[in-house]
């Protein structure tokens, strides 16, 4: 397995052809990504994302395919300082529990010590049990509730 980032520091994507094998693995997380996921993701990213997916030899063809995507953004708050927070993270649901998701918290980890971040956050939905209990083997807690008001 190797991490592979799709976006640099600038905004810029860097490796297209990974950004549009990340598209399906990316909607098992996200299904109401619009039809246009390259032109999507090449917002998120001018907007101060970054992505990164991990690869890996394909089980049946042996050449690289995409098995877990993250996209995270470093912010600057009142309660935290610098943390590095992922917007999203996820494995392909085919290949899960075989160190794809460790391997990219694991990087994630790394990058946000690097860049001086003193937390590495993430939200996940209610409903993602088996992502909880995977967070939870990783060290991560709940320590707050996050709530949301939707303005559309």
């Amino acid at each position: 397995m190797r991490i592979i980032e799709i976006g640099d520091a600038s905004g810029q994507i860097i490796a297209s052809d990974w950004l549009i094998k990340a598209e399906a693995v990316h909607r098992q997380l996200r299904p109401g990504l619009p039809a246009d996921y390259a032109g999507r993701m090449a917002q998120v990213l001018a907007a101060g994302a970054r992505m990164c997916v991990v690869v890996a030899a394909g089980t049946e063809t042996g050449t690289e395919e995409v098995i877990c995507v993250a996209v995270w953004r470093v912010i600057e708050n009142t309660y935290e300082g610098r943390r590095l927070y992922v917007d999203d993270l996820v494995s392909d649901e085919s290949r899960r529990s075989r160190g794809a998701g460790k391997t990219m918290l694991n990087w994630l980890e790394a990058r946000a010590r690097q860049l001086g971040c003193g937390v590495l956050a993430l939200d996940s939905g209610v409903q993602r049990s088996r992502a909880h209990h995977f967070y939870f083997r990783e060290g991560m807690h709940i320590p707050a509730f996050c709530f949301r008001k939707g303005l559309e």
